[in-house]
């Protein structure tokens, strides 16, 4: 497995970190975290910079590897994050790019990559979260449209999204993986109701969304009727094996920002406080490498991720809680000032094991499909 890079990918390193020296120096302030809105427009201000300047299509136009590389230096190099552009560019769009019909990738993808529309994730209900499969908003068929009723929750930038990827049942009599398809939704449709809902951080990127009756045209069906379990495989995929590169960069580069603080705090003589980020620093490289293997290994199979995602997610949801375990402790006291830096982060990494699939169905996922361990009965 080759895990280093091609003198041509280490060019499109090189000419990145040129573009982004250049271009960072220019951005306007960043919003206020807790106003979406806002960020929305920044987020989508910054998508729009990368779509001029060529970079934009790197998430499902370009290897693996450049993807990787892409991921890497724009956080180190402090660039905005996706943001609201999350789903879209990180989710919807990949899923779109691999199973979508050349109609779908036209009229969707360019305005993810300008920058121009935000999706949503439309999967979990009140019934149906680790237990996806279990899902019950209905689509009947009527003609050329789908009739959609139902609820969603926790989904993800409904508050200013342009479109919804939705799961929904199509077929309530068959077996409950096989009668589910994936819909692409227009969040403007009559009978979307979006209501916010706060996280512990005070931010609404999360909704209840409630559907009545809403059509849906049969041509935004991604993949074929009752195939969408499949799809939403390869959704997930996605969700789990690239989404949080990024994140694994900036815990590395927190790591360093914590170790100066606690030299200048004090909390650096703590002998089991040193020891205890020295073995973050080593969980974080191996995340790494996991990271790059997972890289190596979709390059090889098509661009899809395989089920090592989930071993990457899983280590890194609980390696990531801990890291901010640690910011605690050099924080002190001033861990309870959530004006103080990596306070909010720290909130929301409580909801890493949970969020993209539970940490137990992600040991499921690893028994049944890397350790080829038998299904529960």
């Amino acid at each position: 497995m080759d895990l280093g890079c091609t003198d041509e990918e280490e060019e499109f390193r090189a000419r990145l970190k040129a573009w982004l020296t250049r271009e960072l120096p220019g951005l306007p302030p960043r919003p206020d975290p807790l106003d979406w809105p806002a960020r929305r427009a920044y987020d989508c201000g910054w998508q729009r910079r990368l779509y001029d300047a060529g970079y934009a299509d790197v998430h499902w136009d370009a290897s693996p590897t450049q993807r990787l590389i892409f991921l890497e230096e724009t956080e180190l190099a402090g660039a905005p994050y996706v943001g609201a552009n999350f789903v879209g560019l990180l989710h919807a769009g990949p899923t779109i790019a691999a199973e979508g019909t050349d109609g779908q990738r036209a009229r969707w993808l360019p305005p993810v990559l300008r920058g121009d529309e935000v999706w949503c994730q439309g999967f979990s209900e009140p019934d149906a979260g680790s237990d996806l499969a279990s899902l019950r908003t209905r689509a009947e068929r009527d003609g050329d449209t789908y009739v959609v009723s139902g609820q969603k929750i926790w989904t993800s930038h409904a508050e200013v999204a342009d479109w919804c990827e939705l799961l929904v049942r199509t077929d309530p009599g068959a077996p409950r993986h096989r009668g589910i398809t994936w819909l692409a939704m227009p969040m403007d449709a009559p009978g979307v109701t979006v209501r916010p809902l706060r996280t512990l951080a005070g931010s609404t990127e999360f909704a209840e969304v409630f559907l009545d009756e809403v059509r849906v045209p049969v041509e935004n069906r991604v993949g074929e009727e009752n195939d969408g379990w499949r799809v939403t495989m390869v959704t997930l995929s996605f969700e789990r094996g690239t989404a949080f590169v990024g994140e694994v960069v900036a815990c590395r580069r927190l790591l360093g920002e914590l170790a100066r603080t606690a030299r200048k705090n004090g909390t650096w003589d703590d002998p089991v406080l040193r020891r205890r980020l020295g073995r973050l620093s080593a969980e974080f490289r191996a995340l790494w490498r996991i990271v790059q293997a997972n890289v190596s290994e979709a390059q090889a199979t098509g661009g899809v991720p395989g089920a090592g995602g989930s071993v990457f997610k899983l280590h890194y949801s609980h390696a990531r809680q801990e890291l901010y375990e640690a910011a605690a402790a050099v924080l002190g006291p001033d861990a309870l000032d959530l004006g103080r830096d990596w306070n909010l982060d720290r909130l929301s990494s409580l909801s890493y094991t949970i969020a993209a699939g539970t940490s137990q169905i992600q040991r499921n996922i690893v028994a049944e499909r890397v350790l080829g361990l038998p299904k529960g009965r």
